[in-house]
């Protein structure tokens, strides 16, 4: 059976109600054009964009919460008399027209860290996006590899079956003229048939591979969906140091900027939760005018009774039952809870890095083994193979040699596609673009 690559990230698949084919698909499949449909149509990832336009809708309410408000209202009374046969309206009564605005002069720099903490919270969620981005990078890259190395297997594999079908018939023109057991002809076929249940395991393993790519990029089901593999697939040893990746990842990677950026934004909070207690200085002014029924025209009436009252207004907080110390003091503790959180993530990331070095440098050590093992058995095969068409050696001899070199070409892809993925992996930490 095909070794598998374990995928090491899992994302919510949602299924869309899409028909067959759609003119936005790239003509060509490549692990690049399947990265950039992931970024752009992956449901997850545009909730996270949905979720940045809403804070950028925040920021644009803080900006313009700096400047005068205005309200207008027009109110109109009626005059009514309820006669024998009901009620009648006789006309208008009272009429007021007006407006009002106010305005906060000073709430110690409230407003103005507002707008820095909304412009905060925007790019706190485009970093949110990023993450998520990097994490569907990963997910369809190994789903990707899954896919060539299933197609090297069954490549492979129909490689050995065109020779064991030469096998058989050269056993089955030998065991017509008697030259060999029926037992090493049962045993031709035999090893015939686990051939070919091989290679449509492979096939099966195949068609499973690329529905996992496809759910990936959420395609519908009716999509033929079909990938162009890449000339070749090239497993360097080229390692950078692992402190220098370190070091360049804590600078730009989206969850680190998320933490600092947390940080800075709590502290903001907490200024704003201390504006509170705080006195609010505010003017406010309003212009009105009216109409009674019965003392002057219409509008000499609008003219003389025009009002235009402007005040200030000082809001000293004095008790507010603890509501506003409480705030402030749960402030502090959420950037104690920012740092903590950041500090971790540093942890975690210097980790997560360590281990990808660890293990692109197991599978690089395993891949040249793997591979000269493979090498060594394929030329082992290839002259029991020889032998045993020319009677040197038996049928049995031959199967054992077959299966060990089944095994080793196996382990050699299975190094082959790990290498390549881990070192994908341990690049991309360092913010290189996957590219194989």
């Amino acid at each position: 059976m095909k070794p598998r690559i374990i995928i090491l990230i899992f994302l919510n698949i949602v299924y869309l109600p899409v028909d067959g084919q759609n003119l936005n698909y790239p003509e060509v499949w490549t692990l690049e054009n399947c990265i950039i449909y992931a970024k752009n149509n992956n449901i997850s990832i545009s909730s996270l964009r949905l979720s940045k336009s809403a804070a950028n809708q925040d920021l644009l309410q803080a900006k313009a919460a700096k400047y005068p408000n205005l309200n207008g209202n027009v109110s109109q009374g009626l005059f009514a008399v309820n006669g024998n046969d009901g009620l009648h309206i006789q006309g208008l009564n009272t009429q007021s027209i007006g407006a009002s605005s106010s305005m906060t002069l000073y709430h110690d720099n409230y407003l103005k860290n507002n707008v820095i903490s909304k412009d905060l919270s925007t790019q706190l969620a485009d970093l949110s996006v990023q993450e998520s981005e990097n994490n569907i990078t990963l997910s369809v890259t190994q789903a990707f590899l899954n896919i060539l190395m299933a197609q090297e297997n069954i490549v492979a594999l129909q490689n050995l079956l065109t020779t064991t079908k030469i096998q058989l018939k050269q056993g089955t023109q030998l065991y017509n003229a008697g030259s060999i057991s029926k037992l090493n002809f049962l045993q031709l076929q035999s090893q015939h048939s686990q051939d070919e249940y091989n290679l449509i395991a492979a096939q099966n393993n195949l068609r499973t591979d690329l529905v996992n790519l496809k759910q990936l990029l959420q395609l519908p089901t009716s999509y033929n969906f079909q990938i162009s593999p890449p000339l070749e697939i090239i497993v360097s040893n080229d390692v950078k140091p692992l402190e220098i990746v370190q070091s360049i990842a804590q600078n730009q990677r989206p969850e680190v900027k998320y933490g600092e950026l947390n940080i800075e934004n709590s502290a903001l909070l907490l200024k704003m939760a201390k504006s509170f207690i705080k006195p609010t200085l505010s003017i406010s002014g309003n212009i009105s005018t009216g109409y009674s029924q019965g003392n002057g025209s219409y509008f000499s009436q609008l003219a003389n009774q025009f009002y235009l009252p402007v005040g200030l207004s000082l809001g000293i907080p004095i008790y507010n039952n603890r509501i506003y110390k409480t705030a402030v003091e749960k402030s502090k503790i959420e950037i104690q809870q920012a740092q903590l959180a950041l500090e971790n993530t540093k942890t975690i990331l210097n980790q997560q890095i360590e281990q990808a070095y660890i293990n692109l440098q197991n599978s690089l050590s395993q891949y040249e083994s793997a591979e000269k093992q493979m090498r060594i058995n394929e030329q082992t095969y290839a002259i029991v193979n020889a032998q045993m068409k020319l009677g040197a050696i038996d049928y049995v001899q031959l199967q054992q040699q077959k299966l060990i070199y089944i095994q080793a070409l196996q382990n050699y892809l299975q190094a082959k596609y790990t290498a390549v993925f881990n070192k994908q992996i341990y690049e991309f930490y360092m913010g290189q673009q996957i590219n194989l």
